[in-house]
Formats: C-alpha cells, structure tokens, sequence
C-alpha cells in the first residue's frame, strides 16, 4: 500500500465521524503511516485473548485500542470545538502550519 498524506500527529485530539464509536474524541497514541491508520485513546477497543508468558504473568482476556483508518477521523480545531478539516499554510518567517479550513486557525503551537 502506498503511504498516504496524513496531517494527524500524535497527540493531537481527534473527533471520530463515523462508525459505531461515531461523534466520540480522544487523544491520538500513535500513527502507523504505512495502513494510514491511527490509534485513539479509547476509541475502537477491542479484546484478545492472551496466555500467561514470562513477561505477563497473568494470562486472560485484555482490552486494547485497534487501528481507525484516518480518513475516519478529522482533528479537532481547539477555537471552533468541532472536528474540521485541515489546509496547510506558510507563514511569513516560512514556517509551514496546519490551519483549520473554517476559522483559519492556526493549530500548531
């Protein structure tokens, strides 16, 4: 599969737009460019079954966050409140900065 542009970074809050966990939030944990997915703090749990190791010594049933496809999610602009879609914009000290296409905020720190 060939990569994808992403404009989602870790730690970013992310607003969920479809699915069944539809209209939920959370803070992104971690990309995976290659599937063009990302994992969302608590969103998308799932369970699996492990058996006890050297490392886990308690066996059972664990509950873990599964990959969303990022075209499921839009970021949250912080002044609207609301997931919106994201443009790219450079400044004039040339610094390039993720902006939101609605209020024209800028989303970088």
């Amino acid at each position: 599969m060939a990569q994808t542009r992403m404009y989602i970074r870790k730690n970013d809050t992310v607003v969920v737009i479809t699915g069944k966990e539809k209209g939920k939030s959370g803070k992104v944990l971690r990309v995976i460019r290659s599937k063009g997915a990302v994992i969302v703090e608590k969103i998308n749990i799932v369970k699996r079954h492990s058996r006890p190791t050297s490392e886990i010594k308690q066996g059972g049933i664990i509950e873990k966050e599964a990959p969303l496809y990022v075209s499921k999610v839009l970021l949250r602009c912080p002044k609207c409140n609301a997931g919106r879609r994201i443009g790219r914009k450079v400044l004039d000290d040339g610094t390039k900065v993720r902006i939101c296409r609605k209020c024209q905020e800028v989303l970088d720190a």
